[in-house]
């Protein structure tokens, strides 16, 4: 394990770091005021409110008698409420009480986490979870409202830059595209259905609604190998790559096409690809190595495949249409319901060993990918925010003591039965539950330099 080598593909150290504390800072934050507010409208106290953990760098307390203090190891953070034994609700302390006058215990015992009702601990619990997927909701919502999803049927919102063809070309913002080589095409799977039954050529016939009148006119390939963005860790942008380029050569093959760039790729077997790349209108030679990625197509199984890190791409950007409120909250939601699916999907994959264990990713790999998506922009970065904090609170609901699923565990016991957990049965439970998370913790550590 070279701990040295992993550093140069940071990149922007700097940018890495910054964008990685920014990235889980807004995550706990969410997190933890989830538990915080909940408990307050709940009628539980919280004493203290804690982003990071450690030396206490700035801390003030307000008129509730809340201590909201900012801790110098930004990994995490606790909202510790009044009767907790510490930060991780593991236990009660009943030492509150020792200075209380006898009138006023019943009223503390009920601002306590562990006198107060069991739907009031339940609740507070729960906030923290729902409030990941609250903030991720928002997010994708957010751009749903304000960007818009593209008109269902394809129309021209802006050409992409690419090289110019030896023919000329006339497909123009505003173009509605109702057919492609003599195909008809009503929605973007038609577009790419009609694109698969064409050889790729550089200018094809597009039939286009124009004016109120059908025409045709010669257009760009619809998919050709445009980088319009990165996914995290992409083999493609370590290597060089930037947004806006068009691979137009790859092992010695013609690009025209995205797909016969995935398929030079996917055969490569690993090895080194020599490219042509095309960039602000001049072309240069280039090497990519692929890296092997465990991949999901829609609707379809996990399978390995050596990959660039690069999606595909129109030729042109679609016009977009207003989601509207109710739509773009709808959106969210099943954006983010697809990735808790998808992520639930991988983990059962890996458990029986269909997929690859280097799935699990630790604070490094999660750095690195925190300064790619830094470096592609804000856009890009808040969407990977709003990833990472639907995994946060899907994670945070497993049922392992310490995490808020163990909590919420404990109170379902409670329900059930009518009493809680014994104390010493908590406090084996838990030590079981933080041996399994120091154990995962390591092992994703162990997978940032074994699968990078």
């Amino acid at each position: 394990m070279d701990l040295l080598g992993l550093i140069p593909s940071f990149g922007n150290l700097a940018l890495t770091l910054v964008a990685f504390v920014a990235a889980l800072s807004i995550i706990v934050f969410v997190h933890e005021y989830g538990h915080y507010i909940v408990g307050r409208w709940s009628g539980i106290h919280a004493e203290v409110f804690s982003l990071g953990f450690g030396p206490v760098l700035y801390a003030r307390t307000d008129r509730r008698g809340t201590r909201w203090q900012v801790a110098a190891l930004p990994f995490g953070g606790y909202v510790k409420f009044l009767g907790d034994a510490d930060a991780a609700s593991a236990g009660k302390d009943e030492s509150f009480l020792e200075h209380i006058a006898h009138a006023e215990r019943e009223k503390e015992i009920r601002r306590s986490m562990h006198g107060a009702p069991l739907w009031a601990r339940a609740s507070t619990v729960a906030a923290g979870p729902v409030f990941n997927f609250i903030l991720s909701i928002l997010i994708y919502a957010c751009f749903l409202l304000f960007m818009g999803p593209a008109v269902p049927q394809p129309t021209v919102g802006q050409m992409a830059d690419l090289p110019a063809p030896s023919q000329p070309v006339d497909l123009r913002p505003g173009d509605v595209v109702v057919g492609l080589g003599g195909r008809p095409v009503e929605s973007f799977d038609g577009l790419q259905d009609a694109a698969a039954a064409l050889d790729p050529a550089p200018v094809v016939p597009y039939t286009v609604r124009r004016d109120g009148a059908e025409i045709e006119v010669p257009g760009p390939w619809p998919y050709p190998a445009l980088v319009e963005g990165f996914q995290p860790l992409s083999a493609g942008k370590d290597a060089g790559l930037r947004i806006g380029d068009v691979i137009l050569e790859a092992g010695g093959r013609e690009i025209v096409d995205f797909t016969q760039l995935v398929e030079v790729v996917t055969t490569s077997g690993g090895n080194p690809i020599p490219m042509v790349v095309w960039r602000d209108g001049s072309t240069f030679d280039l090497s990519v190595t692929p890296r092997s990625r465990d991949y999901q197509p829609p609707g379809g199984e996990f399978e390995r495949r050596w990959m660039l890190g690069i999606p595909q791409s129109l030729a042109f950007e679609p016009a977009r249409e207003s989601a509207g409120l109710v739509g773009a909250i709808t959106g969210g939601a099943a954006q983010t319901w697809g990735i808790v699916t998808t992520s639930l999907s991988a983990l059962g994959k890996m458990v029986t060993g269909v997929i690859s264990a280097c799935n699990v990713s630790g604070p490094i790999t999660i750095a690195r990918a925190s300064g790619d998506m830094a470096s592609q922009g804000l856009t890009q970065f808040i969407q990977f925010v709003a990833l990472l904090s639907t995994a946060v609170g899907m994670l945070n609901l497993f049922p392992i003591p310490v995490l808020d699923g163990g909590h919420l565990m404990f109170h379902a016991y409670e329900a059930v039965f009518r009493r809680p957990p014994s104390e010493a049965a908590l406090k084996r439970l838990m030590a079981v539950g933080l041996t399994l998370i120091l154990a995962l913790m390591f092992f994703a550590l162990f997978n940032d330099f074994r699968c990078r």
